[in-house]
């Protein structure tokens, strides 16, 4: 069985939606519920590198996207989450289970404002010990 087939199997009805960008760009549309879980399969199940994490603010809320690496053959997976309820923008942290992701979830929480639920360290990493509480640089203004 090949990764693609893999994750299609493992993650099954979690994908809400799969978009193949280019022949090693796959993004895979997640409920923020199965987030957790879906990276779960990815990193330990498959066996997949956590890349890296982004988040930005669109008109539909808060987008989350998940970067994972099947070194193999290159392939790129991104999970995507989309959160929206923009004024308490909210998912469960995948840090308790990819360590590596504590910073960038960091990152995430001070520019867009994202709780992150279960992040072991929610504390400033970027902005100066003076920046307002509440106001984060990265979101659109309402």
């Amino acid at each position: 069985m090949n990764i693609r087939d893999g994750v299609r199997e493992k993650l099954g009805d979690k994908i809400t939606q799969w978009r193949e960008i280019s022949r090693r760009r796959i993004y895979l549309e997640v409920d923020k519920k199965d987030i957790l879980e879906a990276a779960r399969i990815l990193f330990l199940e498959l066996g997949m590198r956590f890349a890296t994490a982004s988040g930005i603010d669109t008109p539909e809320g808060i987008e989350i996207l998940y970067h994972f690496s099947f070194d193999e053959n290159g392939e790129i997976y991104t999970l995507r989450v989309l959160l929206d309820d923009k004024k308490r923008p909210e998912a469960d942290s995948i840090t308790p289970l990819i360590k590596g992701a504590e910073w960038i979830e960091r990152e995430m929480w001070e520019m867009l404002g994202i709780q992150f639920r279960g992040h072991p360290n929610l504390k400033r990493l970027l902005l100066a010990d003076d920046w307002p509480q509440g106001e984060h640089p990265l979101r659109g203004k309402e």
